[in-house]
């Protein structure tokens, strides 16, 4: 018996015990008309009505098309620039200056959500953001780009782009590490040039790590951030912020409304985990890898 493995195995185990798989219980007040006097197991149960009630909402269908949206274009922002960064990083010879770019696209992801939106907001203020100062040097009018909802998913979705690719293309390099240094040489000898090594040896040594990755970022498309969204949020751009995260925190903490906000968040969860199964599904099938065999 390697007892000492059983035990360090025993941390991370309780702590998914304790902090993930018993609060799933919970999620049984999705079903039922919960009192905080009764509690989750005494109060009443009802049934599906909660989600007939969520499916009947006038607004639900434009806050599942809001979180749609942004999820995708955030998906299919967010895996490839890391991707491409990491290869760039990979060909770059000169050690200090590839250290400093390392350095400055890996900082921003260690920088507070609500650091983030707050430089966003100075940013692109209509009054004193250094963007519209620029704008009106060039003869344009001033834009008031949080008041407008079109600008909204592209400000959420490229904020967020600059904070995490730096950290994000970590994995990629050290999938680029694992290569074998022969296959390149092989290439040099048979006349390949930089690019066409990046293509036939590099992509192919990447590839199962960036299919995971894609299968991974589809898996949490739904769990898009709440806090940026509901710090980027006002009256003015409500059309395409307001988002499933944003709502049920409105209706669960706001309104009270605890049963209904738990039944968006668990309809939330069964999306993602559909989501996730079809991506790998068809990533398996396309490219052989996958999360499990």
């Amino acid at each position: 018996m390697h007892w000492q493995l059983y035990l360090l195995a025993s941390v991370p185990l309780a702590y998914f015990v304790v902090f993930k798989y018993i609060p799933m219980s919970f999620n049984v007040i999705a079903f039922k008309d919960y009192s905080p006097v009764l509690g989750p197991w005494g109060s009443q149960w009802v049934g599906l009505r909660n989600f007939e009630a969520l499916f009947n909402n006038p607004v639900f269908g434009t806050l599942l098309k809001n979180t749609l949206i942004l999820a995708f274009y955030l998906l299919l922002a967010s895996f490839p620039v890391p991707l491409l960064l990491a290869l760039a990083l990979n060909e770059i010879r000169n050690g200090w200056f590839k250290r400093t770019v390392q350095l400055v696209t890996y900082a921003p992801y260690f920088i507070s959500t609500v650091v983030v939106v707050s430089i966003t907001i100075l940013v692109l203020s209509p009054r004193i953001g250094i963007v519209n100062d620029g704008l009106t040097q060039l003869g344009v009018s001033p834009i008031n780009f949080l008041g407008d909802p079109q600008y909204f998913r592209h400000i959420y979705v490229w904020t967020d782009v600059w904070q995490t690719a730096g950290y994000s293309a970590v994995i990629y390099l050290a999938a680029l590490a694992g290569i074998d240094p022969a296959l390149h040489e092989s290439a040099k000898i048979d006349g390949a040039s930089r690019l066409q090594r990046i293509r036939h040896v590099d992509l192919p040594g990447i590839m199962p790590t960036a299919v995971i990755m894609l299968i991974l970022g589809a898996g949490n498309m739904m769990a898009i951030g709440f806090e940026k969204a509901y710090l980027l949020q006002n009256n003015l751009n409500l059309a395409q912020s307001e988002i499933i995260p944003t709502y049920v925190y409105k209706t669960g903490l706001i309104n009270a409304d605890f049963s209904m906000a738990t039944a968006v968040g668990l309809f939330n969860s069964v999306v993602n985990l559909c989501l996730l199964l079809t991506v790998n599904f068809v990533a398996k099938r396309i490219t052989g890898n996958g999360l499990w065999r």
